[in-house]
C-alpha cells in the first residue's frame, strides 16, 4: 500500500480535504494534473499584471473561509457593495443602504427599475439575513427567475439589475439556476464583503498547499483511471492506497467515476485589458443593465486591488457568462461595447489575455440538493463543488466533509478488524 489516501486534485476541495486527512494524522498524497494547486482558482503574472483565471470575487461571509483562513493575514481588497449599473447613457448607483446609508438617495432616484422594486430588493435582503445559512438551502426550490416574479420585481428590474448581477456571479443569465442556491448568494453579498486578496484569488490555494507536508502534492501528474483502492497515471504507472478521493471538477469525476453523473457546465470567459489610466473611478462593480454587449459585470481592478498591476496601470477585466462566452470574436465584441460606455480611448487599450472556461460551475438546476452523497464505494469517494453549491463555500465544505466520511470508514474498518 502506497499511502492511506490519494486525493485527485489539487483543487480548493481536494485541498482541503487532503489537509483534513493529514491533520487526523494520515499518509495523503494529492495527484495534480496541472503544474500548481488550486483547479479553477489560479492567478498569474502576465505583464506585470495579477490575472485570476476567470473574473472571480471572494465572497467573506462564506463560513468555511474562517476554518481555513486567517482573513486578515490576506489582505482582502474590497469591493463597494452594490453595483454600477450602466442604462445606456450613464452609470447608476444601486447600493446597499442598510450598510451605507449614504448611498439611499443615489438608489432610489436611481432609474433602475421602480421605488416599489427597491423596496422589493430591501425586503429580499431582509429574508436572507434571518435565520441559519442552512435553512436557505431548504426553502421551496424553484428557478432564479421564478423567484423573483414571485417576490415581485419588475421586468425591467429584473433586466437591467438582477440578471447582469447574477448573470455575473452564477454564470447563468438565463437566471435558471435554483433558488435555493440564489438565497444563499444573496445572503453572502448581503451580510459579508466582495473582495480579492491583494496578491490575487492563487493565494487562497496556495495557502492551503502550504499547509501539506513536504513531498504531498505531485505536480503534472494526471490520472487516467481510478479503481478501487489505486489509480492509474497517464504515465503507465499505478498507485495503491486504502482509499481515493476524486476531487476534480464534475465533468472529469464523472469520466474517471462512471457512477458520477455529469452535473453539466456553465461556461464563461474573461477578457483582461490594460491601459494608462482607469475608465472610471470608484469600487463599484459595474452591470450592463441595457444588455449592450456579451459582458455581463466588468470591475476596474486595480481600482480595487492597486497590486493587481506593478506599473501604475489600471486593469479592467470584463466577464462573459453563458454562451456568448464561447463565441469567437470576444475581444472586438467587448470592445465595442465598451467603447459605447467609455469612449473612443478602449480602441487603445492592451488585451493582456483572454480566458475561456467551459467549465466554469455546475449548472445547478431546480430541484437542487446540496450535500450530494460523497462515497461511490467502499474505498472510492469523491469531492467538489457538484456534491454541494458551485462556490468556494460549496468545494471547501465538500472536501471537508469528505474527509470526515473517510475517517469515519477507516474507523469502521480498524474496529471490525
Amino acid at each position: 500500500m502506497d499511502h492511506d489516501v490519494i486525493v485527485v486534485g489539487a483543487g480548493m476541495a481536494g485541498l482541503a480535504c487532503a489537509r483534513s486527512l493529514q491533520d487526523a494524522g494520515l499518509d495523503v498524497m494529492v495527484l495534480e494534473s496541472s503544474d500548481g494547486p488550486g483547479g479553477r482558482v489560479r492567478t498569474d503574472l502576465v505583464d506585470g499584471f495579477r490575472l485570476d483565471r476567470g473574473f472571480q470575487i471572494l465572497l467573506t461571509a462564506y463560513p468555511e473561509l474562517t476554518r481555513w483562513f486567517d482573513l486578515d493575514s490576506l489582505d482582502l481588497r474590497r469591493f463597494a457593495p452594490g453595483a454600477r449599473v450602466w442604462n445606456g447613457s450613464r452609470f447608476h448607483t444601486v447600493g446597499d443602504p442598510l450598510r451605507r446609508p449614504l448611498d439611499l438617495l443615489p438608489t432610489v432616484l436611481a432609474p433602475i427599475g421602480s421605488v416599489g422594486d427597491k423596496l422589493r430588493l430591501l425586503r429580499l435582503i431582509a429574508s436572507v439575513r434571518t435565520g441559519r445559512p442552512a435553512d436557505l438551502l431548504r426553502r421551496r426550490d424553484m428557478t432564479t427567475a421564478q423567484r423573483l416574479v414571485e417576490a415581485g420585481f419588475s421586468p425591467r428590474f429584473i433586466d437591467t439589475f438582477l440578471r447582469p448581477l447574477f448573470a455575473g456571479i452564477q454564470l447563468d443569465p438565463g437566471l435558471e439556476v435554483s433558488s435555493r442556491r440564489f438565497e444563499m448568494i444573496m445572503r453572502m453579498l448581503a451580510v459579508g464583503d466582495s473582495a480579492v486578496p491583494s496578491r490575487g484569488m492563487g493565494h487562497l490555494p496556495e495557502v492551503l498547499a502550504g499547509g501539506l507536508a513536504d513531498g504531498s502534492i505531485a505536480y503534472d501528474t494526471p490520472v487516467h483511471a481510478v479503481g478501487a483502492g489505486s489509480v492509474g497515471l497517464a504515465d503507465g504507472r499505478s498507485l495503491s492506497a486504502r482509499t481515493v478521493v476524486v476531487a476534480t471538477d464534475g465533468p472529469t469525476a464523472s469520466r474517471l467515476l462512471g457512477a458520477v453523473p455529469d452535473p453539466g457546465s456553465r461556461p464563461v470567459a474573461a477578457v483582461w485589458f490594460s491601459m494608462p489610466e482607469a475608465p472610471v473611478r470608484g469600487r463599484h462593480i459595474l452591470l450592463d443593465g441595457a444588455g449592450s454587449g456579451p459582458a455581463r459585470n466588468v470591475a476596474i481592478m486595480t481600482e480595487v486591488a492597486p497590486s493587481y498591476a506593478t506599473d501604475g496601470q489600471a486593469l479592467v477585466v470584463a466577464a462573459v457568462p453563458g454562451p456568448d462566452a464561447l463565441g469567437s470574436s470576444l475581444d472586438a465584441d467587448v470592445r465595442r461595447q465598451l467603447t459605447g460606455w467609455f469612449g473612443g480611448g478602449v480602441g487603445e487599450w492592451s488585451t493582456l489575455r483572454i480566458d475561456v472556461i467551459h467549465h466554469g460551475q455546475p449548472l445547478q438546476r431546480p430541484p437542487f440538493h446540496p450535500r450530494q452523497s460523497v462515497r461511490i464505494g467502499d474505498s472510492t469517494l469523491v469531492c467538489g463543488d457538484h456534491r454541494d453549491t458551485a462556490s468556494l463555500q460549496g468545494a471547501l465544505f465538500s472536501g471537508r466533509r469528505t474527509a470526515e466520511a473517510v475517517l469515519t470508514s477507516l474507523d469502521s474498518t480498524a474496529s471490525g478488524r
